[in-house]
């Protein structure tokens, strides 16, 4: 049986949404379509996709908007922008942003479906590759687990994921609170650093295994983890 894959596709022109959807779903997609960048952001809050296509014009939030509020939770997910704009500048903005791949209006349905399944396989590939060790743990942060040597799998929270990463990433180094914070929590207020602070705690819990990694507070810098 073919496996499905699960797409968010925004995009604000009824008929041409509704023609996207279809053709797709004829060839092994499932596809939630929405018509706005709010709908796309609450859908995609709410489900897990393998990949996104995201017009950028759209009413009430627009594809770039959306794109950099979901990269905020979401580091890896491919995202592709549909538009009818030419410019130069705005293929640079949409890469920029986080974008993977950019296609003009009008496009074929067989060159759409093509570039998801190129990315989609991008992706495999780092997830192949992305294991890190972090003393006798393993981390993989696409798949969201840690493992402690010949241990079950212990499976992270999509935040606790990418904390994790982040401190893994500038290990021996201050990794710097505020940064950290406005990226993950998108605010570097009190309520977001006493969170934080609780999803440290819940790290060096699921770390205290192995006595050489310490997750260490720099006092007025941020955190800093040590192996």
């Amino acid at each position: 049986m073919t496996k499905k894959t699960y797409i968010l596709l925004a995009e604000d022109e009824a008929a041409l949404g509704q023609i996207v959807k279809e053709s797709l779903e004829t060839r092994d997609f499932i596809v939630d379509l929405a018509e706005d960048g709010e709908k796309a952001l609450k859908l995609f809050r709410e489900n897990t996709y393998e990949a996104l296509v995201l017009d950028v014009m759209m009413p009430k939030k627009d594809g770039f908007t959306l794109a950099k509020e979901i990269r905020i939770e979401d580091d890896t997910i491919p995202i592709i922008f549909l538009t009818a704009k030419s410019q130069t500048s705005d293929v640079v903005e949409g890469f920029s942003i986080g974008g993977n791949d950019y296609l003009k209006k009008p496009f074929s349905m067989e060159e759409l479906i093509i570039r998801i399944h190129n990315l989609l396989q991008r992706k495999t590939l780092q997830i192949n590759t992305d294991l890190l060790e972090l003393g006798s743990y393993l981390f993989n942060f696409p798949k969201q687990t840690l493992q402690y040597e010949d241990d079950e799998l212990v499976l992270l929270t999509h935040r606790e994921a990418h904390l994790l990463f982040h401190l893994v990433k500038n290990k021996n180094q201050v990794l710097d609170r505020s940064l950290i914070l406005n990226k993950l929590w998108n605010s570097d207020d009190f309520f977001a650093a006493r969170s934080m602070d609780v999803f440290i705690s819940k790290l060096r819990k699921k770390l205290a295994k192995d006595e050489s990694i310490q997750i260490i507070n720099v006092r007025g810098f941020g955190y800093k983890l040590t192996c």
